[in-house]
């Protein structure tokens, strides 16, 4: 965590290092006091993104049974639905009962976003699918091949659930597509998961799953699975990331990024363990466990809160935003940095 006065552990060490160039080769240090002003990035050569706004908040929302929400998932519509409510669709949820996945609509990654008056738009009740406490974590996949939205939510912790839609907003059930019995004996929660198109050859998957996994030792890990069809799954039984990988209590929220012919996860500490996002490079086949550290620093004062978590990327005009959960967990908003 970082004081948000203060300039971010990454930018410090890189004017240190600029710095100590600069007067090691003397009158030749201009070009390296001129790195010094380029803006900073994050390990794997992302973005280094900063706090911008709050785009909504709990109290604010007409439709907020608990006095929470998680789990921001940002998608834009632009060639893809016919006559959206807006350039963005902002899926959000509360997570305790009797949660629901929700919507907000808007022109801009930076806002404002509004509250979609219908919301919640899947409940924890759907008839003759499904009646459990609550649903939570949406997660929205554009399938091009279908040209449907394609939701991924939990209800229980132990179940994730697969919906479909052409517009975003109305949805019809599909099946169940994650559940703690897949994994191994002592699992009691397989949530939180995000799904991406990503090839994999040498498995004939184009999709991959990320989530987070928590047995009987209550220390959350993320996991992971890959699929031909983004309906029917195979899960390595093993974690992808664990919390003893990183010195965490619990690690959660997992994104994937790709650049440069590789794949990165990003996820979240607990605040417990320092509230950051971390990042770690598995590769393009999900081979490599290269721990980077660092992927954005959580501030101490609001929004975050000592907290960050659950990013969900976009970019808008070329420019690069991060929709993050701010703030401990079930007290928190949802916000957005610019990288």
């Amino acid at each position: 965590m970082h004081e948000p006065q203060q300039p971010s552990r990454r930018i410090l060490l890189k004017s240190a290092a600029a710095t100590t160039a600069a007067l090691a080769v003397g009158s030749a240090a201009s070009p390296a006091l001129a790195a010094a002003q380029a803006p900073a990035v994050a390990p794997g050569g992302f973005p280094d993104y900063r706090y911008v706004k709050t785009l909504l908040t709990p109290s604010q929302l007409k439709y907020n049974p608990t006095g929470e929400i998680i789990f921001p998932c940002i998608r834009g519509t632009k060639d893809r639905l016919s006559a959206p409510l807006g350039r963005y669709y902002l899926y959000y949820a509360p997570h305790d009962a009797p949660g629901g996945i929700c919507l907000a609509y808007g022109d801009h990654i930076e806002g404002p976003f509004t509250e979609y008056p219908r919301n919640p738009i899947v409940s924890n009740n759907w008839a003759p699918h499904y009646s459990v406490s609550h649903v939570s974590s949406p997660h929205v996949m554009w399938n091009e091949s279908a040209k449907e939205m394609w939701l991924y939510f939990h209800g229980e912790n132990t179940t994730t659930r697969l919906a479909r839609s052409k517009d975003g907003i109305n949805f019809t059930y599909d099946k169940v597509v994650l559940t703690a019995s897949m994994l191994p004996a002592g699992t009691t929660e397989t949530s939180y998961a995000r799904v991406f198109p990503h090839e994999l050859p040498a498995k004939k998957a184009h999709y991959v799953m990320l989530f987070m996994l928590n047995n009987k030792s209550n220390h959350r890990d993320i996991h992971w699975g890959w699929s031909a069809d983004g309906r029917n799954w195979t899960f390595d039984q093993k974690a992808l990331v664990s919390h003893n990988d990183v010195s965490a209590v619990n690690v959660g929220g997992p994104h994937l990024l790709t650049r440069n012919g590789s794949a990165y996860v990003v996820y979240n500490k607990d605040k417990q363990s320092g509230g950051d996002l971390m990042i770690t490079e598995v590769g393009k086949d999900f081979t490599l466990r290269r721990h980077l550290g660092l992927f954005y620093d959580s501030s101490n004062s609001a929004p975050d809160n000592g907290r960050s978590a659950a990013p969900s990327f976009g970019t808008e005009g070329g420019v690069p935003y991060m929709v993050y959960e701010a703030g401990e967990r079930l007290k928190g908003s949802i916000a957005v940095a610019r990288g």
